[in-house]
């Protein structure tokens, strides 16, 4: 199974991606190459893998990643990336992110739209499976034994 993710785009332009207001899925790299407009291919350059069907969509949750990174609280993986990655500046400079948007209304109760957000969680399962099929482990830091938060 394949999903429709954006070209890769480094995480200062991430708010330039299409689709930022909507529910999705998330995948984060550290590169040294340069893969900003890049299409999305798996990596083991992967670190982590995200879902959300929050209000505001996966700009808001970026942001959050984004917060969490810079030392504040707010999301479990990005805790556990600052954990190991202290230096915010050094880290942004070599970190990626592709979006897999789902269009649909976080609001409606309506069938279509529940669906589409059961289908965001599921689709982040799919993820890890696909990323643990190639490489035999999910990303360091979906992994809690592996990446600790403190």
């Amino acid at each position: 199974m394949e999903f429709p993710f954006a070209n890769w785009a480094t995480w200062e332009d991430r708010n330039s991606l299409e689709g930022m207001s909507y529910p999705g899925v998330y995948a984060l790299a550290i590169s040294v190459l340069d893969l900003s407009g890049k299409p999305f291919f798996w990596s083991p350059s992967i670190i982590y893998i995200g879902m959300t069907c929050a209000r505001k969509g996966l700009k808001q949750r970026l942001k959050q990643f984004d917060n969490t990174i810079k030392g504040k609280e707010g999301h479990g993986g990005g805790q556990r990336v600052r954990f190991k990655h202290r230096d915010y500046d050094s880290l942004v400079d070599e970190l990626y992110v592709s979006i897999c948007k789902y269009n649909c209304d976080i609001t409606s109760n309506k069938p279509f739209d529940l669906r589409m957000r059961g289908k965001v969680l599921r689709d982040e399962y799919e993820c890890f499976a696909l990323y643990a099929e190639k490489f035999g482990k999910v990303p360091e830091f979906n992994d809690m034994k592996r990446s600790p938060k403190k």
